[in-house]
């Protein structure tokens, strides 16, 4: 867990150093079901020096039309010796291999190769593709020129060849054409393939050049912080590779707003290289939690919930507040929002009739009934028809939904809203589903979340997609630290060192004490997630069979919630 200084190289290959292969076919039509191949030209470049040129007759197999023959000057008799398509292109991948294709209207020449090569049992490479007509949209104005046709284009930039739909000539021209947009590129700082491969006019010059603040930051996973000209954090996120991401921040891969707004803004980016995937998401919301950067959207307020509890009187209600402590009845949560908590209520109310009125009642002094009452929907102790003992009984009851036992109410909503939707009140019933749902999240949340966070210590592992073992050590609900050991290292030494450097944590009085809610639910799907093996564990991690989690992996996926 340590900020890491700059290595590496920059990211990115320079234009200057790329291979590029410029290709142009003449054909007998345009569609490439019904069409063949007539010319392959193409000329191979590096460094703006040619180092190759490609030229061939290919016999299609089928006439070529009069018009084709009249606007190329390719006939019948000057095909007919030539290779036939499959040899032809064959012939043409060989000189291209390795090579970024280039190609005026891409899509034309490019889809015609494709077919060819499926046509005729050839692989294709899956050769980077530059187009020269989307390159030219983006960087030549229709003030300079009327439109973007290979002619027109050449004539702007100078070119030695004029296209004249020969396959060769309009290549060479199109070389020319691509370093003159090269050349354009190159003053706002466009200088490597990846950046000409994602360019767009949609970026601003000066976002583009904001892209230094990337420089020197490490290829690795961890959390990334941009800063403003005050030092203020403007945004966190996290990556598997810091730098690769930090750059795709100002290119046309990026296209929110929100985030140009923030770029613009930014004057420096902080990385925190990261043992492990959870200690990024972690620490990223952490991060956001203390500083609540303006240009985070998600868990800028983590420790903002809602809990709905058991009240501590005499007859206890429900009570939806803003913390729990250790001494509290029951409660279940957290939720994301008040009206959630509002509908778990409602859920509970429903099975359960628990009184809910909110005035603080006397066992000995009885007062009269309220329409819920009437309505058979309150156990009624205002009126003194139930005892302290009876009333503890429907209390009991309400207790074990949300702390261990919610398959009786489930069951019961259940068995209502099908009765509900027998009778063709699919609003009701949608809305009861609605409740239930929000109650059988916040339980779950609760039910599976306690029993880490009164665990002393769990420390797990799990393979690492780089190779080894990423291992945690968490402390009552808290990630404590965590570490990498290398692919063919013994992990137990790392397990050593882990569990004597982890953060001390002390026992928590309560959810949300120990570590933000969000922290121990990131926690908890990280240990519950498939592959993970448990290497040491103080206390009992453990949750109630018949508790809420089963309703709730049944009811997420209709409400889209992530289970």
């Amino acid at each position: 867990m340590q900020v890491v200084q700059d290595r590496l190289d920059d990211l990115g290959t320079p234009l200057a150093e790329v291979t590029f292969v410029v290709v142009d076919l003449e054909t007998t039509g345009g569609s490439v079901r019904d069409c063949g191949i007539t010319e392959i030209g193409a000329v191979k470049v590096r460094g703006g020096e040619v180092l190759g040129e490609l030229q061939s007759f290919v016999n299609p197999g089928v006439p070529i039309p009069a018009f084709i023959q009249s606007l190329t000057g390719i006939t019948d008799a000057m095909v007919r010796d030539a290779p036939r398509t499959g040899t032809a292109v064959a012939g043409f991948l060989e000189f291209a291999k390795g090579a970024v294709l280039v190609a005026h209207n891409a899509g034309f020449d490019i889809g015609f190769l494709k077919a060819a090569c499926a046509a005729h049992d050839l692989r294709w490479p899956g050769s980077q593709v530059v187009d020269t007509v989307r390159l030219a949209r983006q960087v030549v104005s229709r003030d300079e020129v009327s439109n973007h046709k290979l002619g027109t284009l050449a004539r702007h930039f100078g070119a030695a060849t004029t296209p004249d739909h020969r396959a060769l000539h309009d290549a060479r021209a199109t070389v020319d054409v691509l370093h003159g947009l090269i050349g354009r590129l190159g003053s706002v700082g466009v200088d490597t393939l990846e950046e000409l491969g994602s360019y767009s006019c949609k970026v601003s010059d000066a976002q583009r050049r904001k892209r230094h603040l990337a420089d020197g930051l490490p290829q690795a996973p961890g959390v990334y912080v941009f800063f403003g000209e005050h030092d203020e954090p403007l945004y966190v996120g996290t990556s598997v590779d810091i730098r690769t991401r930090v750059r795709s921040y100002f290119t046309a891969s990026e296209q929110r707003r929100r985030m140009s707004e923030m770029v613009a803004l930014a004057v420096r980016v902080t990385p925190i290289v990261c043992a492990t995937t959870l200690e990024a998401q972690v620490r990223e919301l952490r991060l956001i939690a203390e500083h609540k950067p303006r240009y985070n959207r998600r868990s800028r307020n983590p420790e903002r919930v809602w809990w709905l509890k058991l009240t501590d009187e005499a007859f206890p209600r429900l009570s939806i507040v803003r913390s729990v402590g250790g001494d509290d009845l029951a409660y279940a949560g957290p939720f994301g929002s008040r009206g959630r908590a509002e509908e778990a209520m409602a859920a509970l109310h429903d099975a359960v009739p628990l009184r809910q009125c909110l005035t603080r009642i006397s066992p000995r002094k009885p007062t009269s009934a309220c329409a819920l009452a009437q309505m058979g929907r309150c156990a009624a102790p205002c009126t003194g028809a139930v005892t302290v003992d009876e009333y503890a009984e429907t209390v009991a009851d309400a207790a074990r939904v949300l702390l261990g036992d919610s398959r009786n109410a489930v069951a019961a909503a259940r068995e209502r809203m099908r009765t509900l939707s027998e009778g063709e009140r699919f609003e009701e019933a949608a809305a009861l589903r609605d409740r239930l749902a929000s109650l059988v999240r916040g339980a779950s949340r609760n039910q599976r979340a306690a029993p880490v966070r009164e665990a002393v210590e769990i420390v797990a592992g799990r393979r690492a997609p780089r190779g080894g073992w990423d291992l945690v050590c968490v402390r009552h609900g808290r990630l404590a630290g965590s570490t990498h050991s290398p692919a063919g290292a013994d992990p137990m030494p790392y397990v050593a060192a882990l569990r004597a450097s982890a953060e001390v944590v002390p026992a928590p009085t309560g959810p949300g004490t120990s570590a933000l809610p969000d922290e121990t639910e990131l926690v908890l799907r990280w240990l519950e997630a498939e592959g993970t093996r448990l290497v040491h564990v103080d206390g009992a991690w453990t949750c109630p069979v018949g508790g809420a989690a089963a309703a709730h992996q049944e009811l997420a996926p209709a409400l889209g919630w992530a289970s």
